[in-house]
């Protein structure tokens, strides 16, 4: 079913959602840079000059000059945002807002003391209500989640990548294990990957802790980590897809921040290595997807695996006929601090990956406490793999996955290493997931 946004349909509103933010978001931030007295001086003493330097469309550098707010608002404008503009105009807010009205500003003061504008005569059409509620069938075309990929994403292997050591006799085994998923990659190879990751105090520091983070923006740069980038491609994202997931996993109340701009570090750029090898370009677009995992408290594993659910459905119902996989990554087991620094559970671990196959449900109900005593306390990140699992199609008997490929090994530094590939097979006649 394609997503509800029959908000568009309120007469005299504009709704600032995930598209309305991709298409002004340069706009909105050029308002942002007013906020100090020095642009403020620089932006009246020669506005073209000043806007010519954003990367904006020339219909929202004429809606600005032409002091013309509705058209700023259709190009993506937000109001708290052009607030910002109005302000260094010497506006304001209701001379802003009366000039949206066609009315004068003394005629819609005398409106507001009067009690306002009335609703009546300002609500939706029924009739345009229930066309839009008429026709609730799946897209004739949509997306599709073609698989799912997990593995560790240890920063020592990047390393050993960007450092030409992978046929030494330590690293080779590793990479040995590795052999078929670039065989695999390059034969399957999507339109789009959801990476889910998490940020090893890179993009995140302590001054802003998300639990969830959905990249939305057009492009995310590799990270400097304290050693230097990593010598490897940016990602290129898929707003119009990112912001669709927005829209349809808040409806479904998962609370996620949404970035425009961030680095991405070795969570996300290992494992892309790990499957394409050395590429000038990543082969097709990645959306970022961060956990936190690092600070407690940390989500479940049973919010990471319903988060999945959510997530299919939301990828099902993109009108698109895309091919998209989903990746899980960190763990497996290992411990980075105290004096229980290096603890490897191998068992556990081959457990989990049998649990993650075969009990994706049960697996998911693990306690924080197990990961910790078990898995060490960064084998935390492993309730990352749920979110992946949880967008496959076996779970509600609508299609059937396939083990292609299943790898363990250890040590990789100070991690033990697991990957696992699993292909996703909906049946065409089947549902998507229930609500």
């Amino acid at each position: 079913m394609s997503l509800d946004k029959t908000y568009q349909l309120v007469p005299g509103t504009t709704i600032f959602d995930a598209e309305q933010s991709a298409k002004g978001y340069h706009l909105n931030q050029f308002c942002m840079s007013l906020m100090t007295a020095e642009n403020r001086e620089l932006y009246l003493a020669d506005e073209r000059a000043y806007l010519d330097a954003w990367p904006l469309r020339e219909e929202q550098k004429r809606a600005l000059l032409d002091r013309d707010l509705n058209a700023a608002i259709r190009e993506g404008g937000n109001i708290y945002f052009l607030a910002k503009w109005g302000a260094t105009l010497g506006l304001s807010f209701q001379q802003m807002a009366g000039s949206m009205t066609g009315m004068t500003e003394e005629a819609y003061r005398d409106m507001m003391v009067g009690g306002g504008r009335a609703a009546a005569g300002n609500r939706i059409d029924h009739a345009l209500l229930e066309a839009a509620y008429c026709d609730p069938a799946q897209p004739a075309e949509h997306a599709t989640i073609t698989g799912a990929v997990f593995t560790s994403h240890v920063p020592a292997i990047g390393a050993a990548m960007d450092h030409h050591k992978t046929d030494e006799p330590y690293w080779s085994p590793v990479f040995e294990g590795y052999e078929f998923s670039k065989r695999w990659a390059k034969d399957n190879l999507p339109d789009v990957i959801f990476l889910v990751y998490n940020d090893h105090a890179t993009a995140f520091d302590l001054s802003l802790i998300p639990t969830f983070v959905l990249g939305t923006g057009a492009a995310f740069p590799a990270a400097d980590e304290g050693y230097g980038p990593r010598p490897v491609p940016g990602i290129e994202g898929d707003p119009d897809l990112a912001a669709h997931l927005a829209h349809s996993l808040i409806r479904d109340d998962f609370d996620l921040t949404l970035v425009n701009e961030m680095t991405v570090d070795h969570g996300l750029t290992v494992p892309l290595s790990l499957m394409f090898g050395d590429v000038e370009k990543w082969p097709c677009k990645v959306i970022p997807f961060h956990v936190n995992v690092v600070q407690y408290p940390v989500p479940s594993g049973a919010r990471c695996f319903k988060l999945g659910r959510a997530l299919r459905k939301a990828i099902e119902s993109y009108d698109k006929p895309l091919n998209v996989q989903v990746w899980g990554t960190g763990g497996m087991s290992h411990q980075l601090q105290g004096p229980r620094a290096g603890l490897i559970n191998q068992e556990w671990d081959n457990a989990f990956l049998d649990k993650l196959i075969e009990d994706p449900v049960g697996l998911s109900q693990l306690p924080h406490l197990e990961y910790v005593e078990e898995a060490g306390s960064e084998g935390i990140e492993l309730v990352m793999w749920l979110i992946a699992r949880g967008a496959l199609s076996d779970l509600d008997g609508s299609g059937d996955i396939e083990v292609k490929h299943r790898f363990y090994h250890v040590p990789a530094s100070n991690t033990a290493v697991g990957h696992l590939i699993l292909e996703n097979h909906p049946r065409a006649d089947e549902p998507s997931v229930k609500e």
